[in-house]
């Protein structure tokens, strides 16, 4: 298994329960497919470099996986059918 760094931004225009339930929700992601979270690191509200779709604050989380290598294809699909996720980077840590 390898190590992975795992960064996302979600909306801030949803609900704070709703921010919460998305950061389980990635989590039993991970851990349903084989892996790992030795890190989960939540920055909370931070305000964009540059505005994104009309807004210019993102909630913030940084993770720390270990994984399979499947796993990032699979997250990363469902970052991207996720309407509440903004962006996200996911990048394999060196050994």
């Amino acid at each position: 298994m390898s190590k992975y760094e795992v960064l996302y931004v979600l909306r801030t225009d949803i609900e704070e329960q709703a921010i919460h339930d998305a950061v389980e929700k990635f989590n039993a992601l991970i851990a349903e497919n084989g892996g790992t979270v030795s890190k989960c690191d939540e920055w909370g509200k931070r305000r964009l470099a540059y505005p994104i779709d009309y807004k210019n604050e993102g909630y913030y989380v940084l993770l720390e996986i270990e994984a399979p290598a499947d796993l990032p294809a699979e997250l990363e699909r469902n970052f991207k059918i996720n309407d509440s996720v903004i962006r996200y980077l996911v990048t394999r840590m060196p050994e």
